[in-house]
């Protein structure tokens, strides 16, 4: 199954209530007409993604050939006759009414609170109703065409943060990769090293996770799938001392990759953080310029907390880039509009299961059409 229909059905398995909640809105105060569903739809829909790569490397920039939203179901008419074509067109059958609503402050009011509820945050969620409004207040506006403004809004905060993890010349480049327990770090290691191995790069792992066995037996299990060798050491052991070893391994093997796995730790831990920060001072000693990426991990049934996460972590290790994981497991995706939004950082790839098909480059069309509900069928 291609990567972006895993996200439709995926992303919001237990109900989109971004969608629903938009329905509900616009049908809240509005008033429907037989006008209405002659009507053409907005002007400018935003271009949804086609199946996606379901098992491209997010080394590569995704390039999907763009198509038009599915237009929904199409009702049949009661006198048996063929709907018209813009019936066909919309789904909905010639001379259904078309709930519009006037895009007031009360409105306005209740798209603040439902993007706020679905993790937006408060600051985005005021941006993007502001430029919502923009042009259109006033004006009786549908569930679809809202939506579409919505996509648009969207999809303008996450263009210029999807980004591949960007290659180097360096050997070998140092990927550290850091986050909190339990936010999926040591599995998006090893999909991420099954892939740079599987794109023709001599990748090492080094099991930075000391201090818990299960961890490094996991690391272990993807190298051997992937063929990919992991440093290890003994249990308790220092982890900056054993990243000084895997750059010495990988640099005499000329390695393309260094992937450094590192022990999950609470923000509010200052002692787990400071020995974060030990582990960067001393990968610097072997090379000034490492590590070259710092990816953070990130849960996305955290919800809002991922934004205290971030500062947290650029603080002390200098985070270049982001991965989101477990996308399938909340109906609030709008935390990674809010993240793009606050800090900017370029979002790597995103997970929506277990497979290894399952991480894929982060494709703010794909995204922005499953948060919205205007990719679905």
């Amino acid at each position: 199954m291609a990567f972006f229909s895993k996200l439709k059905d995926r992303l919001f398995k237990s109900s989109s209530k971004l969608e629903e909640g938009l329905d509900a809105i616009v049908e809240d105060g509005g008033e429907a007409s037989a006008a209405d569903s002659a009507e053409t739809r907005p002007e400018t829909p935003p271009e949804t993604a086609a199946a996606a790569v379901a098992e491209a490397a997010p080394i590569a920039a995704p390039d999907p050939d763009p198509v038009p939203a599915p237009a929904a179901a199409e009702t049949a008419p009661q006198d048996g006759a063929k709907p018209g074509l813009l019936a066909r067109l919309t789904g909905r059958a010639a001379g259904k009414p078309v709930v519009k609503r006037v895009l007031d402050d009360d409105m306005l009011e209740q798209l603040e609170e439902l993007l706020i509820a679905s993790d937006m945050g408060v600051d985005t969620a005021l941006r993007v109703t502001a430029n919502i409004a923009e042009g259109r207040f006033g004006k009786r506006l549908s569930t679809e065409e809202i939506k579409t403004a919505l996509a648009n809004e969207v999809a303008r905060i996450m263009e210029p943060v999807a980004k591949p993890l960007p290659l180097y010349a360096t050997k070998p480049q140092v990927v550290l990769v850091v986050g909190v327990n339990g936010s999926g770090k040591t599995t998006t290691i090893g999909k991420l090293a099954s892939q740079f191995k599987a794109a023709g790069k001599s990748v090492v792992i080094a099991a930075g996770d000391t201090f818990r066995a299960a961890a490094v037996e996991q690391l272990q299990v993807w190298g051997e799938r992937a063929g990919v060798p992991v440093l290890t050491a003994p249990e308790g052991s220092d982890p900056a001392s054993l990243a000084f070893d895997a750059i010495t391994k990988a640099q005499e093997e000329g390695a393309d990759l260094l992937m450094i796995d590192t022990a999950g730790r609470l923000q509010n831990r200052a002692d787990l953080m400071e020995e974060l920060a030990k582990i960067v001072r001393v990968i610097r000693k072997k090379d000034p310029e490492a590590p070259h990426n710092t990816l953070l991990v990130l849960d996305a049934t955290t919800g809002q907390n991922a934004l205290s996460q971030v500062e947290t972590f650029q603080k002390l290790a200098d985070v270049s880039g982001l991965v989101m994981t477990k996308l399938d497991g909340t109906a609030k995706g709008g935390v990674l509009v809010a993240l793009a939004d606050r800090f900017g950082l370029p979002i790597h790839a995103i997970g929506v299961g277990e497979k290894i098909d399952d991480l894929a480059p982060f494709d703010p069309e794909e995204f922005t059409a499953a948060l919205t509900g205007l990719g679905r069928a």
